[in-house]
Parts: structure tokens; C-alpha cells; sequence
């Protein structure tokens, strides 16, 4: 029973691990360097390390999971609180009683969080004579582990920080003057002044869906709409995804239509999709762009998408090398990511209609992953993908998946009418949710998760839509 309970235990540390990238990992690291040993902190290479250090010292267990709870919730990595039975709410609770992160260390942390590369680089010419020499600051977290190691930043004082964010950012200072004001007080009080200073994205979202009427549009003026992202994995060692050129094709000629420069990509490995995201973060390209798109045709579990070696890879380690800090070129920009790939495999395909479920068996118990789990906490994201978590999606072996065509189709039929991509994909929704496989049984209901602050509005192109074109010839 020990033993069953102990490898439950480690299969939900590991399904956590998958869904943090290395961001989180560094975040991981720093929030723990008061409680774990340093010199085993910098041999850390992964999420699943830190556990290990945390068990070892008996902080995490199976029994008490909360400390990891917190971390999560401290990085903002909320929708993955769920694996160990906590909320968003539930942990808040008890953060005053079991809380180990202290107020300094908080306030550090979520002070990395609002320095932007352009910040670092002035606050790293500041403090040039008190860092090492030929040494590459990474990050914000890099910076104050330095100062920490030299002990000129400390919890009884934060002079430099001071002094530097008084030059760089002024704005800054308020996350440092809560941290005073709260030092000798309980550990909650800098976490509720915090939250006073900074609104949460999802609330901050829902307040404006509601005025939906006055909400403002991002900006999709500008002489370069975008580049569009599209990976068409086909050929599989043991399977073939027919009608996926089909899906394809149409996603490049209509987001051609758009105004985008589309690249197209196919059969490409977990390893490949992955060297693909990062070579994109980097393009600086992106600085003269209005947005954003990817397309991604696989086969899928839940969270994740198989590359053609048959190896998942987390949505969320895709979708992350697009936020603020890893490509600052797209910061405040719309970045919209269309994942048509089953989620589950619940459904069994008929005669005539495929799934895009993965070709290895899957235990009926797989772990599912919540939808905004997959897309990084931070405003200007949508993730819209084809199905809801645990279910398969469909896909005609001649005419493409219902998910991509009807995509296209409202894509044709709505932007002409100035309809934002929400209203666009709300039509999308209804148009899948009214199909039937042949057997006249089997369903499908797609489903988005967004950041996004403002309504995406792409412009109407002066040429008519390629449905259009293709019935002239």
C-alpha cells in the first residue's frame, strides 16, 4: 500500500515537472534558496531535482504537499495547483499558518518579475563595479543572486535595490517599500499588499469582458501583420494522418489572405518543434510585426503534442518562448496559438473518419491538464484548441479536420463583418459542436483559453477571401 501511494506521489511530482519550463525552474530555485542547501541548488537542472532536494530535507512529502503548493502558486503556475489538490483560494488560506517563503524573498522574486530586459541592462551598467567581471547576467534573478552572494543585499537591507530602481524605474519601488512596511508582520501581508498593487490577468480579463462594448482593440495598423507559424506533422512510424495537407493548404492561403507571412513546417520531432519555438523567440523581425500565429496539426494527449519520434512535448513549453521576457519583440502583443490535436481518447474512429490521438495505447486513466495550464500567466495569449481536455478530435481523411476547416470558413465569413477572433471562434464552436462523425454518435466541441487585455480585430483585406477566389477559377 506504502509502495502504491509513494508511486502516486512521484507520478504527480513528475506530471508537474512536465508542465514547468526552465523559467519556472530558475523561479523554483531562487524562492528556495532560504530553506536548501546553495551548493546543491546550483547543481539543480530541473523541477524534479528541486523535489528530491525538498524531500530529502522532508519538507515535501506525500502526506504534505503544501510548500510545493505555495511555490506554485507563488510563480504563478495556478492551474497546476489541481494535481495536488489545492486552489488558487485554498492555498491563500493558508498561507498566514504553513507559509515557508519568506516576505523577502517574495518580494524579490516578484521584483524580477517587473524588470524588463531594457531595465536589467540599465540596472547592470549601474552596478557594474559591483559585479563579477567577464560575467553574463541571464536574468533579473541572476542579478540579485549576485548582489545577495557579495552581501550587499540582504532583508534588513535593500539600500542598493533602492537606489537603482530609484534611476531606472521608480514604479519599481513600490513592490520594496510594501516589503518594509510589512517586514515584521505575518507573511500574508506582503502577499495581500502585493495583490493590491498588481490586478490578477484573469480578473483583470473577466472586468473588461464584461464592457466588452468600450473594450479598446490592439493595435493591427501597422505595414506588417505578422508571421504565421504552421507545423503539419503527417507521417508517424507506425501511422499517417491523412487529410492533414488539406488543413494545411487552407490555413495558408487564408492566413496569406490575412496579411501574414506564413512558414510552413512538416513532420518535424518532439526535439525539432521545440529548436523551432526558439529559433522564432529570437527573430527580431517580430519588432516591426502587429502579432503573432501558430498552427500546430498533430496527433495529441492531454496538454501535449506528439513530435513524429512518437515523444510528447507540453503545449506550455511551446507557447512559453513567446512571453515578455523570452521574446521582449512581442511584448503587449497578441501572440494566438491553434492546436488541432486530440486532447484524450475516449472516442474511437469510424469508417472514413480518423482521430488525432496519438498511435500508442493510452491508459483510460490518463492525467488531464487544465486549459489554461498549457498557456503562460501572462496577458496577449489565446490558445484555441480543437477539443476538450480528454476527448478526440476529428479529421476526414480527404476533406481535413473539423476543427481547421471550420476555422477557415469563419475566419472568410466573419473578418469581412469586423468581428473580433472571440465572436469568430464562438461561431467556430457552434459550427463543430453541429457535426457528426458518420455513425451519426460521435461529437466534438472545441475550446480557446486567452490573456488577451483588448479584442483582437484583424483588418479586412481588400481582396476577397480565397473561397471566393478558387469558385472564379
Amino acid at each position: 500500500m506504502e509502495n502504491d501511494i509513494s508511486l502516486k506521489f512521484r507520478q504527480q511530482l513528475f506530471l508537474i515537472s512536465e508542465n514547468l519550463v526552465s523559467e519556472d525552474v530558475a523561479a523554483l530555485k531562487f524562492l528556495c534558496t532560504d530553506l536548501l542547501n546553495l551548493s546543491k541548488l546550483e547543481g539543480v537542472k530541473s523541477a524534479v531535482d528541486i523535489f528530491k532536494l525538498l524531500m530529502a530535507q522532508e519538507y515535501l512529502n506525500a502526506e504534505d504537499t503544501f510548500l510545493l503548493a505555495e511555490l506554485l502558486y507563488r510563480i504563478k503556475c495556478h492551474c497546476l495547483l489541481e494535481k495536488l489538490g489545492y486552489t488558487k483560494e485554498k492555498v491563500q488560506e493558508r498561507l498566514s499558518e504553513k507559509g515557508r517563503i519568506s516576505p523577502y524573498r517574495q518580494m524579490l522574486y516578484e521584483l524580477s518579475e517587473n524588470i524588463t530586459s531594457e531595465m536589467l541592462k540599465k540596472i547592470i551598467f549601474l552596478l557594474q563595479n559591483h559585479l563579477p567581471k567577464r560575467w553574463t547576467i541571464l536574468s533579473a534573478l541572476d542579478l540579485l543572486t549576485s548582489l545577495e552572494k557579495k552581501g550587499l543585499l540582504t532583508k534588513d537591507n535593500v539600500k542598493i535595490l533602492e537606489d537603482v530602481c530609484m534611476t531606472v524605474s521608480p514604479d519599481l519601488l513600490e513592490t520594496i517599500d510594501c516589503y518594509k512596511k510589512g517586514k515584521d508582520n505575518k507573511t500574508a501581508n506582503f502577499t495581500q499588499c502585493f495583490s493590491e498593487l498588481n490586478l490578477e490577468l484573469r480578473g483583470e480579463f473577466s472586468n473588461v469582458e464584461n464592457e466588452s462594448k468600450t473594450m479598446k482593440s490592439y493595435k493591427m495598423d501597422g505595414p506588417r501583420r505578422g508571421f504565421c507559424l504552421i507545423i503539419n506533422n503527417v507521417n508517424f512510424k507506425s501511422s499517417q494522418r491523412k487529410g492533414s495537407y488539406k488543413d494545411a493548404e487552407q490555413l495558408e492561403r487564408v492566413f496569406k489572405w490575412l496579411g501574414l507571412e506564413v512558414r510552413t513546417y512538416t513532420d518535424l520531432t518532439s526535439g525539432e518543434m521545440i529548436n523551432l519555438m526558439e529559433t522564432w523567440q529570437h527573430v527580431q523581425d517580430h519588432q516591426d510585426r502587429n502579432c503573432f500565429i501558430c498552427c500546430i496539426l498533430s496527433h495529441g494527449k492531454s496538454g501535449a503534442i506528439y513530435g513524429t519520434d512518437n515523444r510528447l512535448v507540453s503545449i506550455r513549453v511551446l507557447t512559453s518562448h513567446f512571453t515578455a521576457k523570452q521574446c521582449p519583440q512581442l511584448a503587449a502583443k497578441p501572440k494566438l496559438f491553434f492546436i488541432q490535436a486530440c486532447q484524450g481518447d475516449k472516442v474511437q474512429s469510424p469508417v472514413y473518419v480518423d482521430t488525432d490521438g496519438p498511435t500508442p495505447d493510452l491508459s483510460s486513466g490518463q492525467e488531464r491538464v487544465s486549459l489554461y495550464a498549457s498557456i503562460p500567466e501572462e496577458a496577449d495569449f489565446l490558445l484555441g484548441m480543437a477539443t476538450v481536455d480528454g476527448y478526440v478530435s476529428f479529421r476526414h481523411i480527404e476533406e481535413g479536420t473539423w476543427y481547421i476547416q471550420a476555422l477557415c470558413s469563419k475566419l472568410q465569413l466573419l473578418v469581412p463583418r469586423g468581428e473580433d477572433i472571440l465572436s469568430i471562434l464562438t461561431q467556430v464552436n457552434e459550427d463543430v459542436a453541429r457535426r457528426d462523425s458518420p455513425s451519426g454518435t460521435k461529437k466534438q466541441m472545441p475550446q480557446p483559453a486567452y490573456t488577451l487585455r483588448r479584442k483582437f480585430i484583424f483588418p479586412i483585406p481588400m481582396a476577397p477571401p480565397p473561397s471566393e477566389q478558387h469558385q472564379c477559377f
